[in-house]
């Protein structure tokens, strides 16, 4: 049925090529599974911005090791990196960890704009020394009057600061220990901006886990995961060096994570004994799925009559691949109607850095997005991603990670 199941691995060999293979171009031109799931496509219904096409140009970087245009160069870029296209895919091509070579290979010079935000995802002092300022604009009521004098749109500032929210300003403790029956030990993963930006999810992960029986240690010299660095052609070697070196003396029962973006790039760490991120990887583990697999029989939690949609992020349907773990979460709460978000399967534009770095692309993915959230009349609509529930959140108040949903219906005997 797909002549692209049809292929001659050995041709590649022959010609001399080395490194991973791409399927040539008339191989894989003529299954086209991909394209219907591709955000990009979705956009712009050309075959320039499908999988299929951009990785011609990719073969062309890696294989032939020949320049692209910079047509083709754009409609590479134009890739949120949402993968959609591997699950899609018949002959299983790992497009992302491709894309992610193709990038070095690129080496795409960074404005001063981009420059600064790699440093400031590498630096977390410097990111907790910038949020008491952060704090005094957006409540000393500087924000409007910058907005208005177009010193933002300028200094390329505009489409970030649209997005920012008041943060957190005092650290985790670095123990949460349970009064439950204790059961074991586990190390929160918070990322690089998640701490400040999304503490009602850290809290209510702590709060559950606690309520089962786990302490819960939140390691101080913990780090961004590196995603956004290595998804942007840039090295992500010493942050992952930095969390392996954090995470993996401790001695834990697992290594959980709240948010599916970092838990993707997290779960890719290179298996390598040397490094240590076979042992890193062994012990990591989502947050929705640690709940399900340890939830007590005796934790019942509180009837509550609501209709709930859930957003499948991309890196959990994608990567991760758990998204039904969310679901059966939800089910623990009586009389509450859960149903899918209508096109889960397309991405909802944030992508990372995406939304900073295309925003026009982004908005209008959002905006289909908020049109499935009017459509589905739902009282909440979950989400286990920070990224994306930080994008598309804007225009709607109704966006909840699901463990902050299961923590309003907790008895009143286990809030403690």
């Amino acid at each position: 049925m797909f002549d692209l199941l049809d292929m001659d691995f050995e041709t590649a060999a022959e010609t001399g090529h080395s490194g991973p293979y791409i399927p040539a171009a008339s191989e894989c031109m003529r299954c086209g599974m991909c394209v219907s799931v591709c955000p990009t496509f979705k956009l712009f219904q050309i075959d320039q911005e499908t999988p299929r096409r951009r990785l011609r140009t990719i073969s062309k970087l890696l294989v032939e090791d020949s320049p692209i245009s910079d047509e083709e160069r754009i409609h590479l870029h134009n890739c949120l990196q949402c993968r959609a296209c591997e699950p899609a895919c018949p002959s299983h091509v790992a497009y992302g960890e491709l894309f992610d070579q193709a990038q070095v290979k690129l080496q795409t010079t960074r404005n001063w704009l981009a420059k600064l935000a790699f440093w400031m995802i590498e630096q977390k002092r410097w990111r907790a020394r910038l949020m008491p300022l952060l704090t005094l604009y957006l409540k000393t009521g500087l924000q409007k009057p910058i907005r208005q004098s177009g010193l933002l749109k300028i200094l390329g500032l505009a489409d970030a600061e649209a997005l920012l929210a008041q943060p957190a300003l005092k650290p985790l403790n670095s123990l949460y220990p349970t009064r439950a029956v204790r059961r074991g030990t586990v190390a929160l993963f918070t990322g690089c901006i998640a701490e400040q930006f999304d503490r009602d999810t850290l809290i209510a992960s702590i709060k559950l886990l606690n309520i089962i029986g786990f302490d819960v240690l939140v390691p101080p010299q913990q780090g961004c995961c590196g995603a956004i660095h290595q998804h942007n052609g840039q090295s992500a070697a010493e942050l992952i060096a930095n969390n392996l070196r954090v995470f993996n003396p401790l001695d834990v029962d697992a290594v959980i994570h709240t948010a599916t973006g970092c838990g993707a790039m997290l779960s890719e760490y290179q298996a390598d004994d040397t490094t240590g991120s076979q042992q890193f990887c062994q012990r990591l583990t989502d947050i929705n799925s640690f709940l399900l697999q340890h939830w007590p029989d005796s934790l019942k939690l509180e009837s509550a009559r609501l209709k709930v949609a859930v957003h499948e992020p991309c890196s959990q349907r994608n990567v991760l691949k758990n998204q039904q773990a969310v679901y059966a979460l939800l089910e623990k709460i009586p009389d509450m109607t859960v149903v899918p978000l209508a096109n889960n399967a397309i991405c909802c534009g944030a992508g990372g850095s995406y939304m900073l770095t295309h925003p026009e692309n982004a908005e209008q993915l959002r905006a289909l997005k908020h049109a499935a959230i009017h459509q589905a009349q739902a009282d909440w609509v979950v989400s286990s991603n920070f990224g994306c529930a930080f994008f598309f959140s804007t225009g709607t108040e109704k966006i909840l990670h699901p463990l902050v949903l299961l923590t309003r219906q907790l008895p009143a005997s286990a809030r403690f």
